[in-house]
């Protein structure tokens, strides 16, 4: 708009950009006041920043769900994840703002008045849902990462309690075999080492009787010493025997020991991994709530859905300008261009609207006063009429000349029966 008392200010890229966020007609809003783009600008950035928050809360959280999984206070930043998050971001992100530019964009003004009445307020129950759970997937993720430090710590301390238990479980479970098996082998060490202090015992009782310096104290090899001496041989024999195959079997009871602890080594190392894999997204949820508190958390979600909701709210209140009137006659010159005729207030009644079956289809309704759960204005769609129109006189004219051909034929036919009728009763024959 351009004239000698106002001259509507000329937009920037960035207000046209947000104008097709909220879809904003760009061309009216250009010829409109300034008071009507800043709305409309404001909504638009509404919708934009819920993206932009969708993408950091859809990347944030595809990399906790990815991210090689380790110790809670591990930051080390995998590369090859954050790059997957950020396309995932973006994708989600786009996803969540052109679900959002549907919404607002298919929210209608309502009655032009701050006021929301109650069927505004129900006919957007539906869009108000939507933006609730979407406001829900962004606030979830955010939260966490807004309480990042103390749920790493958190996080951190549960795994360390989980490691250690499991830890003790594998040792307990593994111990008790191992010892047994440990008993054992001592056992076996034991009866070896006595047969062998007591063929060093009789060996020394032999020397002595044989020196003099013991036993019966002659010098000699008499019969003692020669019997003291095969004691002596018989008891190396045993011990030699017995050690021999107390050897095989402390072998074999030293490798079902060593296999023992290595099962118990990987038990462990299994009970570590799996306590650094309790570092998912839903042990971070829990923590966040548990931390948080339930009002904070409750907090922190109404505030994501006031950001979500508000477009919704505030174009059921935003009072009408220039540019509503603008768009009301655009369309309704796009209607008188078409042909298409709406009579308000048509029917004073819902019977009567149920009763006239030519408004009843789809094409016809015009959702805009409803009475009864019906629509009391009336469309004709003025191109469509006159269409069918000529084509029911055409299929008329057609039906006249259909009759008119045949009753040619007709009388044709029977001035050929009256000259001719032989012919005729020789082609029954």
């Amino acid at each position: 708009m351009n004239n000698n008392y106002y001259k509507s200010p000329k937009p920037s890229w960035l207000m046209r950009q947000f104008w097709k966020a909220c879809g904003a007609d760009a061309i009216l809003l250009e010829r409109s006041t300034y008071t009507d783009q800043i709305k409309y600008f404001c909504l638009g950035g509404i919708v934009v920043a819920t993206g932009v928050m969708a993408a950091l809360a859809g990347g944030y959280a595809f990399y906790t769900i990815f991210e090689p999984k380790g110790s809670a206070l591990d930051t080390e930043i995998h590369f090859p994840t954050v790059f997957l998050s950020a396309v995932f971001g973006i994708i989600w992100g786009l996803i969540i703002y052109n679900i959002d530019r549907f919404i607002v964009t298919s929210t209608g003004k309502g009655d032009g008045t701050e006021a929301i009445t109650r069927q505004e307020f129900k006919s957007a129950i539906p869009r108000i849902i939507m933006g609730m759970i979407i406001a829900l997937t962004i606030s979830k993720p955010i939260e966490i990462r807004m309480f990042k430090s103390e749920i790493d710590q958190k996080l951190f301390q549960k795994q360390q309690d989980i490691k250690e238990k499991d830890k003790q479980e594998a040792e307990k479970s593994y111990q008790v075999d191992i010892n047994k098996l440990q008993v054992k082998k001592d056992s076996l060490n034991n009866v070896t080492n006595f047969l062998e202090q007591r063929y060093y015992r009789l060996e020394e009782i032999a020397r002595q009787e044989l020196d003099g310096t013991g036993g019966s104290g002659n010098a000699n090899k008499g019969p003692i010493y020669v019997e003291k001496e095969e004691d002596a041989t018989n008891a190396k024999t045993n011990w030699l025997e017995v050690k021999k195959t107390n050897d095989k079997q402390i072998v074999l009871l030293e490798k079902a020991i060593d296999d023992l602890e290595k099962e118990k080594i990987i038990k462990v190392k299994y009970a570590a991994e799996k306590a650094d894999k309790l570092d998912g997204l839903l042990e971070r949820l829990k923590l966040a709530h548990k931390i948080a508190g339930f009002w904070i958390s409750l907090f922190i979600t109404l505030l994501f859905m006031v950001i979500e909701l508000t477009p919704i709210f505030f174009k059921m209140m935003l009072i009408k300008g220039p540019y509503d009137y603008m768009d009301e006659n655009v369309k309704d010159l796009a209607r008188a261009e078409a042909g298409i005729e709406v009579i308000y207030n048509f029917y004073k009644s819902a019977d009567e609207l149920k009763n006239d079956s030519t408004t009843l289809s789809e094409n016809n309704i015009h959702k805009n006063k409803l009475l009864d759960g019906y629509d009391v204005s009336k469309v004709i769609n003025h191109a469509a009429e006159l269409k069918a129109k000529e084509r029911l006189l055409i299929l008329k004219a057609q039906e006249e000349l259909n009759e008119e051909i045949v009753r040619i034929w007709k009388e044709k036919k029977l001035n050929d029966i009256n000259e001719n009728p032989d012919k005729y009763v020789d082609e029954q024959q």
